[in-house]
């Protein structure tokens, strides 16, 4: 059990039968009246976002969250197929539950699928991948202005802004989180 006083950026707890990650929390102390703790919740199940207050003292049950690696094998219609490297079990997972996860992921790359007791509810790809640069247009001489770029797709088919001085063919470094350009690979 976990009470409100203990609050942390990231904690995962069950509120009302729903588990719920605390996104960002306050402790406030009226000049009148009790102290409360007034926190972001976000339900990690539909990804909604609600804000409540708590006395210091109310208690909780932490959620125990697991985190397990897989590598990502095909996609076959709605459904995304993975694989366990240590035992070799295969699970697939519905579109809803991928959600735009996958869009930076090559097959056989490796992938976090997070779970609540036993049911999977997403998909965290790594951080950061390196794809190769399979259309884009190209960037004239002269055409430099700063921070200037142009829309490429990757291998995988998402989109993402380029600098203009990147060609077709080439591998960059992408930062799944934002979808942002990082560097050449």
């Amino acid at each position: 059990m976990i009470t409100a006083g203990d609050f942390r950026n990231g904690i995962t707890i069950e509120i009302d039968g729903n588990v719920c990650q605390i996104v960002e929390f306050q402790h406030v102390k009226p000049g009148k009246g009790a102290a409360f703790v007034r926190t972001k919740l976000k339900n990690i199940i539909n990804g909604g976002v609600v804000e409540r207050t708590f006395r210091p003292t109310e208690k909780f049950p932490q959620a125990r969250i697991d985190r397990k690696d897989y590598q990502y094998l095909y996609a076959d219609g709605d459904l995304f197929n993975f694989m366990d490297n240590s035992t070799y079990e295969q699970i697939a997972l519905a579109k809803d539950v991928v959600a735009d996860s996958l869009k930076f992921v090559k097959e056989n790359e490796m992938v976090k699928i997070c779970s609540y007791n036993g049911n999977a509810y997403a998909v965290e790809p790594p951080l950061f991948v390196e794809l190769e640069i399979t259309e884009t247009e190209p960037g004239f001489k002269g055409d430099t202005a700063t921070g200037a770029s142009k829309p490429a797709t990757v291998e995988t088919g998402a989109q993402v802004n380029v600098p203009l001085f990147v060609e077709t063919g080439e591998k960059i470094k992408i930062d799944t989180r934002t979808g942002e350009y990082l560097s050449r690979a």
